[in-house]
């Protein structure tokens, strides 16, 4: 039976090394026999603001129920976003704000200080691009972004583990480079992992 892959490209620009690399991993994940599906955060049509909170909850746009509904067929999940200001990009924050919903992700139960999780069962990747050096971002700015994806996202509905490849200097990568961080995202997909 084939692995069930999600790939959620959050890059906001189109035509960006974002929506490269996830191709990339799409065609190693394809070529090795699972089936993947790719969702393009920049093609949805929904309001990334959670402007009512959990209370006052908007309905959820069509696009989202989509989503959430691939997020629940999923078994791995792949989280493709630049690093910006030491986080992810407005549109992928708003993204997880709609759909990482209580009751979809997680659900708070009375008397427990933390919620079940209600994601548990998947793993996931996050490939992070950057322009600055991942010793910076690692050792002086403790990792902002990735820590909110790994712990206080994903491991907090239950996907585990968290794996990560991050891609720094962007700017000053040659097309040479670029072509061999391709090829790395590709093995990535092919190994599933």
């Amino acid at each position: 039976m084939s692995k069930k892959i999600l790939v959620i490209q959050g890059n906001p620009v189109a035509d960006s090394y974002g929506e490269a690399l996830a191709q990339a991993y799409v065609k190693g994940a394809e070529g090795a026999g699972a089936e993947v599906r790719l969702l393009q955060l920049s093609a949805l049509e929904f309001n990334p603001n959670l402007s009512g909170g959990y209370r006052n909850k908007l309905p959820l746009e069509p696009d989202l129920i989509q989503a959430q509904e691939w997020i629940k067929w999923a078994e791995h999940l792949v989280f493709v976003f630049p690093i910006w200001w030491g986080s992810l990009p407005a549109l992928m924050k708003g993204f997880i704000d709609r759909t990482f919903m209580p009751g979809f992700a997680f659900k708070y139960q009375k008397g427990k200080p933390l919620p079940d999780k209600l994601l548990k069962g998947r793993t996931a990747r996050l490939i992070t691009t950057m322009d600055g050096p991942h010793w910076y971002y690692r050792f002086f700015q403790g990792q902002p972004g990735h820590r909110m994806m790994k712990d206080s996202t994903l491991h907090l509905c239950g996907v585990k583990p968290v794996r990560s490849t991050t891609i720094d200097l962007m700017n000053k990568r040659t097309e040479q480079q670029r072509n061999e961080w391709l090829s790395k995202v590709e093995q990535l997909g092919r190994s599933m992992s």
